[in-house]
């Protein structure tokens, strides 16, 4: 980190792990939060010591580099505002059933959510991060590795994902970019309540793991001394 108050973009802050990460880097950064619910960003700034937000459709590639391009313009990004330091890719979705069962159109929401609008979003604050020598995080799942029925979709992304953070990783480690690549088990969220929805199962709260608890491994993860890059962090429930 190159600033004594360290600027951390963060996706998916609104909810989940995002929103816990936030919470979790409060005290020590400033956060750079991206998404397209305004009132909803608005409401989480409002409750954070130091943060400001972007807004960005990251269902649309192109949204995503205009939503960027305008933020770069606005101060948000860039030298002018004190650059970004480090970023945490966070937001993601829960798509498909079997493989049988799954519509084309649900693979290709499930990989432009997951994969695609990760890869355009992070090739717009790569100028950033390379100033920096920062670090990304892109929280992935134990999903990316391993898959099980009715589980193909989700977990196709999730390895993708992985591939797209390795790839990065070594593409970036001579300029100075840490990759961290992060495997939650089940964590106790809405998606989770989704997931064991369609799973025909009980959400039991008690059962999963904290967002807090994600959110001080992403913490760990920025924070780690600089002659250190945490590749890969899988955390599972005990």
């Amino acid at each position: 980190m190159t600033n004594s108050k360290p600027r951390i973009l963060i996706t998916g802050a609104t909810r989940g792990i995002g929103r816990a990460t936030a919470f979790a880097l409060q005290d020590f950064a400033h956060l750079v939060l991206v998404g397209r619910d305004e009132k909803a960003l608005e409401a989480l700034v409002a409750e954070l010591p130091s943060a400001e937000y972007v807004l960005a459709d990251l269902s649309d590639s192109q949204k995503i580099i205009d939503g960027m391009r305008e933020a770069r313009e606005s101060g948000a990004l860039g030298t002018g505002s004190g650059g970004i330091d480090g970023a945490v890719l966070s937001a993601g979705v829960l798509a498909g059933d079997t493989v049988e069962n799954t519509k084309p159109g649900d693979w290709e929401f499930a990989l432009h959510m997951n994969v695609t609008a990760q890869a355009v979003l992070t090739a717009q604050i790569l100028p950033e991060l390379r100033e920096a020598r920062g670090t990304i995080v892109f929280v992935n799942s134990g999903s990316g590795f391993t898959s099980k029925p009715g589980n193909a979709v989700y977990s196709a992304t999730k390895f993708a994902l992985r591939a797209l953070s390795d790839a990065l990783r070594e593409e970036e480690r001579e300029r100075g970019v840490r990759v961290v690549s992060l495997h939650p088990g089940r964590v106790a969220t809405d998606m989770q309540r989704e997931l064991r929805a369609y799973e025909g199962g009980e959400y039991v709260e008690s059962d999963y793991m904290k967002p807090e608890t994600i959110g001080e491994a992403v913490r760990y993860a920025l924070t780690a001394p600089p002659e250190a890059n945490i590749d890969v962090l899988s955390i599972r429930p005990r």
